[in-house]
């Protein structure tokens, strides 16, 4: 059992819903019930999930909840290339939040492997 709030891929992906929730703020209305809510809904997943699987009595349990929350962080890939395409986020904004989605995503990949051994 670890304790969840030590983990640094914890720690990021805590900021990286905040920043996910910045974000969507400035989304048009219309989207509140659409990409505003799936992206919101994506971002507290990743987290929850990695604080879940930390209470874990067994690696393969917490390494089955690191890997529904490294499936999230895909989803949520996905819908910030989708923003981007559809003109939801600029460039520079979506560059730099899939920059700290791919170290995310690097990090639960790496405690996985680690919680396997």
């Amino acid at each position: 059992m670890h304790n969840f709030r030590n983990l640094k891929v914890w720690q990021k992906s805590v900021d990286f819903a905040v920043k996910i929730y910045f974000e969507t703020k400035e989304f048009p209305s219309e989207e509140k019930f659409g990409m505003v809510s799936q992206m919101r809904r994506a971002g507290v997943s990743v987290p929850s999930n990695i604080a879940e699987g930390s209470a874990k009595s067994s690696g393969k349990a917490f390494s089955n909840s690191l890997e529904t929350s490294l499936g999230e962080s895909y989803e949520l890939e996905t819908q910030l290339e989708i923003s981007k395409r559809v003109g939801l986020l600029n460039e520079e904004k979506s560059s730099s939040l899939h920059e700290d989605l791919v170290e995310i995503q690097r990090m639960i990949n790496g405690l996985k492997s680690k919680v396997e051994s």
